[in-house]
């Protein structure tokens, strides 16, 4: 049988552990431990050692309020699940901790070890699902919660793009879908560009993400929360802004209607010369073009009348050595059709991934719904598509009840709460 130990890890030693684990992620770093405390949860980092070695890591919350405490473990632990014996101890010993140590009446458990890959439609890829882990998590008495659809606080499902192999913006562009490389292209021919910002813009940030939540109705976390984000992640918490520079956008429509005016008087040229129905049918085209180029360069001469510089979409992320995260992103409705959040993607892909060698991006939470064209997510989802990543389906989340008569008194007390409100 083998020697395992469970110990309290300095935050240095969890750090390094985590920056090299398989399925190191952000909400598994020394960062999110400093932003979780500053929020009042009792931060701890439990490790498992055989022989000396450590070979599982996990960064463990505790909430307390007036009449109850629950332990968690956000997208982790960081362990192999597929080893039975040491799944089986690691769980015993937070269970153990949790409960004696920090009072906990139960421990929940999302772990970010993926059950099943799927490719960008949904559809299983090849292999099975990993059932070793859910019988490994079984035999440590995690009961598992449903392999639930939806959006969720820690996603079930993500979408994500491997981009090993990709060394340049040009081959990052090029392995997206033909109509997501014409909206990046589109949005840069519009005059959009894109620029990080740091926490001396981040109110520019923090008002587009809370009008987005405002208009599609979901929790806004506040300026604040984000400044402590920033502040706890330093260099890898990233913002960029998508802003229309007018001018810019004046001066390329300017020539664009220059060269298609161009073509137009050539081929009028050319018909005075020698009428032919082909060329008939080619100015006809060239003058359509003409025509919406007009139009186009009406438009950007009345954005250019409300500012030089316009912000249009913002985003957030946050890098560890395994990925970069696509975490909050909004965008002003009215500037849709400049296609900024397509441009964001590709911007933050090539900074903060293919010039840093960051092997893969993380566009996080999807539903799971693949299937449904009129889902919650769908658009989103469609977004996502448009790059050409794939799926993990994660296991979802897991229960172990620490202390069975205060777990049931809560339980009876929230359906009295929920009776109440109905």
């Amino acid at each position: 049988m083998r020697q395992f130990s469970c110990t309290l890890l300095t935050a240095e030693e969890f750090a390094a552990f985590a920056a090299r684990a398989p399925h190191g992620n952000f909400q598994q770093t020394t960062m999110m431990g400093d932003l979780r405390a500053g929020d009042g949860t009792q931060v701890d980092y439990i490790g498992v050692r055989e022989r000396g070695r450590l070979v599982a890591a996990a960064l463990l919350c505790t909430v307390k309020s007036a009449v109850s405490a629950f332990s968690a473990v956000y997208d982790g632990p960081l362990c192999d699940l597929d080893d039975r014996e040491l799944t089986v101890y690691l769980m015993d010993a937070l269970a153990a901790f949790a409960r004696k140590q920090r009072g906990a009446v139960h421990l929940d458990v999302t772990p970010e070890q993926p059950y099943r890959l799927r490719d960008g439609d949904g559809e299983a890829t090849d292999g099975d699902p990993d059932q070793a882990m859910m019988d490994n998590l079984a035999a440590a008495r995690m009961e598992h919660q449903g392999f639930t659809r939806g959006y969720t606080a820690v996603p079930r499902w993500r979408f994500v793009k491997d981009l090993d192999g990709i060394a340049d913006g040009t081959q990052l562009l090029k392995s997206f879908s033909k109509r997501t490389q014409w909206s990046v292209k589109r949005a840069k021919s519009m005059g959009v560009e894109v620029r990080s910002i740091g926490l001396d813009e981040l109110d520019t940030f923090a008002r587009i993400e809370q009008d987005t939540a405002e208009r599609r109705h979901f929790a806004y976390r506040g300026e604040e929360y984000f400044r402590r984000f920033a502040q706890a992640f330093g260099d890898d918490a990233h913002f960029l802004v998508a802003q229309i520079d007018t001018a810019r956008g004046v001066d390329a429509m300017e020539r664009k209607v220059a060269g298609q005016q161009a073509k137009v008087d050539t081929l009028t040229a050319k018909i005075e010369r020698h009428d032919t129905t082909k060329l008939r049918r080619q100015l006809a085209e060239e003058s359509s073009n003409l025509k919406a180029a007009h139009k186009r360069l009406d438009e950007a001469r009345a954005l250019a009348a409300k500012g030089d510089i316009i912000p249009v979409a913002a985003s957030m992320f946050v890098t560890v050595p395994q990925e970069t995260v696509y975490l909050f992103s909004g965008s002003v409705e009215e500037y849709k059709p400049y296609y900024a959040s397509a441009l964001i993607q590709y911007e933050a892909m090539l900074r903060y991934c293919v010039e840093r060698g960051v092997p893969r991006y993380n566009f996080y939470g999807i539903d799971g719904v693949f299937d449904d064209p009129d889902s919650e997510g769908r658009g989103v989802l469609e977004f996502k598509q448009g790059f050409n990543g794939r799926v993990e389906e994660l296991p979802g989340e897991f229960i172990r009840v620490l202390r069975p008569g205060r777990y049931r008194l809560l339980q009876l007390a929230h359906g009295v709460v929920d009776r109440v409100r109905r």
